[in-house]
């Protein structure tokens, strides 16, 4: 999912496993990349990984990577410029009604934000970010960091290769396909919903 109109299969195409790393990166904790197209860009990596462009055991260990690095550096960012970032004037590349509402996804889950926010587009850029300013502690944010960046990472790349095995063309309906599977992606978190409400 995207603000801007990215076609991941071109990005890939031009860009390859640096151009992958680069967006994976960004969009993970780096404020500016909340607009890029992570997980349209994992299936088609996947997808791509089945026609022999991209090989896929290398995917599955660079992307869990880029992940964890970029939601370092959001939590990194988030630790020590602290409360600053939420007196930031609206632009192009800064919404305070994102922060917003990451912070209070944070406040919602807890420490679980940091898996959950994987799954949910622009979330997963602002979440690292509170982390940091809520002074989560380092060890704990470690551990859920690198869950939540392999479950999401992973679990991306390889419903694009088997579905890519189980379909030929399957490239032409990615955009229809990213729809389901985001959807899909947040039913855990609609549930964690639905159980606190009922409390």
């Amino acid at each position: 999912m995207t603000f801007l109109h990215i076609d991941p299969l071109q990005a890939i195409e031009a860009l390859g496993y640096l151009g992958i790393f680069c967006i994976i990166f960004a969009e993970s904790g780096v404020f500016v990349g909340f607009f890029l197209p992570g997980d349209s860009l994992l299936l088609t990596a996947g997808l791509l990984a089945v026609q022999g462009t991209l090989n896929i055991a290398a995917l599955l260990v660079l992307v869990p990577i880029a992940a964890v690095l970029g939601d370092s550096v959001g939590y990194s960012f988030g630790r020590y410029i602290g409360p600053r970032i939420f007196v930031r004037q609206d632009s192009f590349f800064f919404s305070k009604r994102h922060v917003e509402r990451a912070r209070e996804f944070y406040e919602k889950y807890g420490a679980r934000a940091i898996v959950f926010a994987r799954f949910v587009p622009v979330v997963r850029t602002f979440v690292p970010i509170i982390a940091g300013v809520g002074q989560m502690r380092y060890k704990n944010f470690v551990i859920y960091n690198a869950l939540g960046g392999f479950l999401w990472g992973d679990v991306f790349l390889l419903i694009g290769y088997f579905l890519g095995k189980a379909v030929p063309n399957l490239e032409h309906y990615i955009l229809p396909i990213v729809a389901f599977v985001i959807a899909v992606s947040l039913l855990p978190i609609a549930h964690e919903w639905w159980k606190n409400r009922t409390k």
